[in-house]
C-alpha cells in the first residue's frame, strides 16, 4: 500500500490530491482566475492528509507536476514539494504537465492536443493518442495551419487553457474544443503511481521544473523576433 501526494500548481488550477495505490482518495483544488498557490497549497496540502485520516509520515512519496507552465507557479510547486521530501526523506516524483492535462479525457478515437497559455498567440503544446505520446513538448505560436498534420488523418481534441485562443485560428471540421480542462492532481494519482513502482524518482537537490521557455516560431510571425 503506498500513498502519494499529488501536487499541480503549473496553472491558475491549485490543485493537491491524495492517493492510495493509484487512486485518488481525497482532493482539495481552487481555480479563481487568479493565482492563488502561495496562500493555499499548504492548507490544501494539510485538508487532503486530514480528510484520509493519515499524517504525513505516511506517506510514501510526493510527485509534483514540472511544467511547462507559470514559471511562478511551477516554482511554488516544486519548492513545496521538495521541502516534504527533504522533511520526510521520502522519494519525489515529477509528472508532466501536459500529460496528466490529456488524462483528463481519455479516448480511444482521434488525438488529444493539450494546450497551455503562454503568451499573445503562443502556446505550450504536446500530442497524445490513446495515452500514448506521438509528438513531444513544444511552445508554438498557433497559426490557421497549427496541427493540420493531425486535423487531416482524425478528430482532434484541444484542450486547456491555451485552447480558447486557438477557436478562432484552428477552423478545421475535425477540431473539438473541450472547456473548462485545467492540470489537475486527480489525473495525476494514476501517473504518479506507475513512476513509484518503477522508481523513477527524482534528484531532491537538483531537480528544477521545465520552463520550456525557448519558442518555436513560425515563418509569419517573425516580425515578433
Amino acid at each position: 500500500m503506498a500513498y502519494l501526494l499529488n501536487i499541480e500548481t503549473a496553472t491558475k488550477n491549485c490543485s493537491v490530491s491524495l492517493a492510495k495505490d493509484g487512486k485518488t482518495i481525497a482532493l482539495k483544488e481552487l481555480n479563481d482566475g487568479g493565482y492563488s498557490h502561495a496562500e493555499k497549497l499548504h492548507e490544501f496540502i494539510k485538508a487532503v492528509i486530514d480528510e484520509a485520516k493519515i499524517s504525513l509520515s505516511d506517506l510514501n512519496a510526493i510527485a509534483v507536476s514540472k511544467g511547462p507552465g507559470s514559471y511562478t507557479g511551477l516554482r511554488i510547486g516544486v519548492s513545496a514539494a521538495k521541502g516534504l521530501c527533504f522533511a520526510l526523506n521520502i522519494p519525489l516524483i515529477s509528472i508532466n504537465t501536459l500529460q496528466s492535462l490529456a488524462q483528463s479525457i481519455p479516448t480511444d478515437k482521434g488525438y488529444v492536443i493539450p494546450l497551455l497559455d503562454a503568451r499573445r498567440m503562443e502556446v505550450y503544446s504536446a500530442v497524445y493518442k490513446q495515452n500514448n505520446n506521438v509528438r513531444s513538448v513544444q511552445a508554438e505560436i498557433i497559426d490557421e495551419t497549427s496541427f493540420n498534420e493531425y486535423l487531416s488523418k482524425d478528430t482532434v481534441y484541444f484542450l486547456g487553457d491555451g485552447a480558447e485562443k486557438c477557436k478562432n485560428s484552428i477552423l478545421h471540421k475535425n477540431a473539438n474544443f473541450i472547456d473548462n480542462k485545467f492540470p489537475s492532481a486527480n489525473e495525476m494519482s494514476a501517473l504518479s503511481y506507475i513512476k513509484y513502482k518503477k522508481n523513477d524518482i527524482e534528484d531532491v537537490a537538483y531537480f528544477e521544473p521545465f520552463y520550456l521557455k525557448d519558442f518555436v516560431v513560425t515563418t509569419a510571425k517573425k516580425r515578433f523576433n
